[in-house]
């Protein structure tokens, strides 16, 4: 048997549910059922304006729950991110000297070639007729020259010894000519004749003497002889020359980042037929936004990843920084060295490029997000003390990664709050941090 409480004073007496059975004893227990509903909600009610009201007095008494962000030291740098390209320092054009057909073309664009790899293979016969024709000319003219010394020069100087001797014989018969003249014993006719044999041998003599110096060394027909020995081998120099560009071979080592050519193709000097960048030396070009300019130095380390490998990281170097900004984009060109290239880095690629600008080690660290009126100059934060928001100025060092070096007006462990917080200084509040504070990334 269920037991009631008694109704209170004044209320109108509980239905009896014990009743003789019918009509009537069920109209009883529903009266029974609707007391005893009203009775637990007044009670409900009654529970939350009491809950309600503790929660109130809390609010005005406590101050409203705020998330807060804990003060922290350690090693910060800060650090500006770009993208760009990878490219060689030059690049070299790798082309014809001569006018010819190609009828080779052993490599194919993307491959690596060494230093002396055959590129192009050009027609060679008419070059090579060329080469047997100037070997011709040259043997010929090493024949004329051997002539010289071996035949031409001993004549000469036989020549000479004769009319020097036929010129000493004239001098004698004149000089017999002239004394037997003189005395009356030889006619004047035999003297004449006497003269002119002298004169004939002594023109002979003179001709056989230029002769013999002609034809010796240092003379002007052993002169002619050996400059047209030299004329040959030049002229072979050159036949060989062109056989020698009808093949063009890789300048250094490198990879063929363009190949336009083709086998029957019909090159010309100065035709550019491929371009190879040379391996060993890689730079990366960025664009920088001009804002950063002041934070961009020679030397700065930074870490690089192309997107086509964006788990690999490798080491680069600012080497250079472009003294122009561009108006259009208002940015600033900056190249960075790559002393260790990995294997996969190729012409052209895109990579991220994270430059480290500055280091802080074991610095005071907050987040960015927590200080205010930060674009004037004067940054201040709300700091919690006592369970109260306090103004608190702060000076602010560098500035990354959401993360800012705080060098004076905050301690490690210090807590205060994001500034798109509703909350005015002197105001009570209750810290809750809903997540651990994030920490600035660690210099690398």
């Amino acid at each position: 048997m269920l037991d009631f409480p008694p109704p209170p004073a004044g209320a109108a007496a509980a239905p009896d549910i014990q009743s003789a059975a019918g009509p009537k004893s069920y109209g009883g227990l529903r009266k029974a059922a609707a007391w005893l509903g009203r009775r637990w909600l007044s009670a409900l009610l009654a529970v939350v304006a009491a809950v309600g009201l503790g929660y109130g007095a809390a609010q005005f008494l406590l101050g409203p729950v705020v998330a807060g962000e804990r003060i922290v030291r350690a090693d910060f740098s800060q650090r500006i991110v770009a993208s760009g390209h990878v490219e060689a320092p030059y690049r070299v054009n790798v082309g014809a000297q001569i006018t010819g057909s190609v009828a080779k073309v052993p490599v194919a664009e993307g491959q690596t070639v060494r230093a002396g790899d055959i590129l192009v293979v050009l027609d060679d016969r008419e070059a090579k007729s060329a080469v047997t024709q100037a070997q011709s000319a040259l043997i010929q003219a090493e024949a004329r020259l051997r002539q010289a010394r071996e035949l031409t020069l001993p004549a000469a100087n036989e020549a000479l010894k004769q009319a020097r001797a036929a010129l000493t014989d004239a001098q004698a018969t004149y000089d017999r000519a002239a004394a037997l003249s003189k005395d009356g014993f030889q006619t004047r006719a035999a003297l004449d004749t006497a003269v002119k044999a002298l004169e004939v041998a002594r023109a002979q003599a003179r001709s056989a003497e230029l002769q013999f110096q002609s034809s010796r060394p240092g003379g002007s027909d052993y002169v002619m002889i050996e400059a047209q020995v030299d004329q040959a081998r030049a002229a072979l120099d050159v036949a060989k020359s062109h056989l020698a560009y009808t093949v063009i071979t890789a300048p250094r080592d490198g990879i063929l980042i363009s190949r336009n050519v083709e086998r029957g193709n019909v090159v010309h000097a100065n035709d550019i037929l491929m371009v190879l960048s040379p391996s060993g030396d890689t730079e990366l070009i960025v664009q920088l936004d001009e804002r950063n300019l002041s934070l961009i130095a020679p030397g700065q380390q930074a870490l690089a990843s192309a997107d086509a490998y964006p788990k690999d990281t490798f080491p680069a170097e600012v080497s250079y920084i472009n003294p122009a900004v561009d108006a259009q984009r208002a940015s600033v060109e900056v190249k960075l060295a790559v002393p260790h290239a990995p294997a996969y880095l190729r012409q052209d690629m895109t990579v991220s490029v994270d430059i480290e600008t500055g280091r802080r080690p074991q610095a005071i660290v907050a987040p960015a997000r927590t200080l205010r009126d930060a674009g004037n100059g004067k940054s201040w934060v709300l700091k919690v003390v006592d369970g109260r928001a306090v103004r608190q100025d702060v000076d602010v060092g560098l500035v990354s990664g959401g993360q800012a070096e705080i060098l004076a007006g905050l301690a490690a462990g210090d807590t205060v709050l994001a500034a798109n917080a509703t909350i005015k200084p002197g105001a009570r509040l209750r810290v809750k941090f809903a997540a651990p504070t994030p920490r600035p990334r660690p210099a690398a």
